[in-house]
């Protein structure tokens, strides 16, 4: 018979002893960290480069449900949605910080499971934990994260940049993380009805991967600086490309065409939206969670990107004033609406 698992009170520890515990194992990969976790603040040397800082925070039952999340996939994934937006600058990550709100219900034990996804995802991508802050929640787990990069100037990349004629493209697959979601929910659905029912996962390993451990574009960056190729503007698709296509235009004063048969779908998400009876398209265009990167590349690029893995061109800029359309496999013009996800439901 397995050894049943301790579980220790987070009230056993109390604050400072709790965060000694989570980050003494810390390892700096960074010459510009000059100090981490340990002191009032962390101490970083800038380098000749700009630096980029974003934050995003993650809330239970309103951006991840522990049904169906292990906590170590909820702190990769805590992670990576942050490191997304700073390749979405076309930086590169260098930092993070990491604060919690924690409330009874979790043990020592658990937010080691948290941590340990946090530690692999610095270690993925290259990253060092530099400080953060936890405490008490009446609500539940809240996870803020603060990523911070660098870039040389001439490379940044804002949303801001597109220009007529340049090409749309896209990385990776779209709407499979939204499908991995709706999976998830179905069968937590069922299980809710009748626990006794094994959950039916066969076959859709890659869409919950894509709904509860994503990975940041980090090889596509990589790409650009290989071959030398600057975006005119870029964005990362968290919240559905309909939603990302139209920021970008309104931030680049701009419009956009782009064609159905060239979003690219993997046919395990096309697999699970037919037998939901769900368009695909409308997932790829709505869903959300992908963490894939929308970029725009002077139309002279067309040859270069076209040969990259993992990019496909899926439209062009257009002057401002005219239509943000999407040309239907068959020949039909729809108006691109974002309907993707809306943080207060607006």
């Amino acid at each position: 018979m397995p050894k049943k698992q301790s579980i220790t009170p987070v009230s056993d520890f109390g604050e400072f002893k709790l965060i000694k515990y989570l980050t003494e194992n810390i390892k700096l990969k960074h010459k510009t960290t000059i100090k981490g976790v340990g002191d009032d603040a962390a101490v970083i040397e800038p380098s000749d480069k700009k630096i980029v800082v974003t934050t995003d925070m993650l809330l239970e039952g309103v951006h991840f449900d522990l049904t169906y999340v292990p906590l170590k996939h909820l702190g990769y994934k805590a992670v990576v949605v942050n490191l997304s937006d700073v390749y979405a600058m076309n930086a590169i990550p260098k930092h993070i910080t990491v604060s919690l709100g924690v409330s009874s219900k979790f043990s020592v034990e658990a937010l080691k499971d948290l941590y340990d996804g946090i530690y692999l995802a610095c270690d993925v991508y290259n990253v060092d934990l530099i400080g953060g802050d936890t405490c008490s929640s009446l609500t539940g787990l809240s996870i803020s994260v603060t990523a911070i990069g660098e870039v040389d100037f001439e490379k940044l990349a804002y949303r801001s940049g597109a220009k007529v004629n340049d090409l749309i493209c896209v990385t990776g697959d779209l709407g499979g993380a939204y499908m991995g979601l709706q999976l998830l929910e179905r069968e937590k659905m069922v299980f809710n009805s009748d626990p006794n029912m094994k959950p039916k996962f066969d076959g859709y390993d890659y869409i919950l991967q894509r709904q509860l451990k994503p990975e940041a574009r980090k090889d596509v960056i990589e790409l650009f600086e290989k071959n030398k190729i600057i975006p005119t503007s870029m964005i990362d698709i968290s919240d559905g490309l309909s939603s990302e296509l139209l920021h970008l235009c309104n931030q680049s004063d701009v419009s956009c065409k782009i064609y159905e048969e060239k979003v690219p779908i993997n046919y395990v998400t096309r697999k699970l939206a037919e037998e939901l009876n769900v368009e695909p398209l409308v997932t790829a265009l709505n869903g959300g969670e992908d963490y894939e990167l929308l970029f725009t590349v002077p139309i002279e690029l067309h040859d270069k990107i076209a040969e990259l893995h993992q990019v496909s061109i899926i439209g062009h800029i257009s002057a401002k004033g005219e239509e943000n359309l999407i040309i239907t496999k068959g020949g039909t013009t729809l108006p691109i609406m974002a309907q993707g996800w809306a943080a207060f439901g607006e």
